[in-house]
């Protein structure tokens, strides 16, 4: 059977491990086009649309603004315009969705 399916091309995979993986690959897809903060491991934080990430946590913003940490944590400064811009899974300490992106998608 097992040779069967895999000539077919379909996959038989039944179990606790892919009902755990298909939930977080849906709750992963509910974030896509969403406006994300992530804190990088340097103190910056980048602000973007969430577009992909990969296996390696790796993540891609759309639409990217970088936001250096400042000694007043209160004046943020000017941001600086990345546009496209991947952040390397190592370095990020924090991931955030903006709750007007999360109240966007629901009406």
């Amino acid at each position: 059977m097992a040779a069967e399916s895999e000539e077919n091309g379909t996959d038989m995979r039944t179990g606790p491990e892919d009902s755990e993986y298909s939930l977080a690959r849906l709750k992963l897809e509910n974030l896509l086009n969403k406006s994300m903060r992530i804190r990088m491991t340097d103190g910056r934080t980048l602000v973007g649309i969430f577009l992909c990430t990969d296996r390696d946590c790796n993540v891609i913003l759309g639409s990217a603004q970088e936001f250096l940490k400042s000694a007043d944590s209160f004046s943020q400064g000017e941001p600086r315009v990345l546009g496209l811009a991947m952040i390397p899974g190592h370095h990020v300490v924090s991931i955030e969705v903006e709750s007007e992106s999360l109240l966007a998608g629901t009406s």
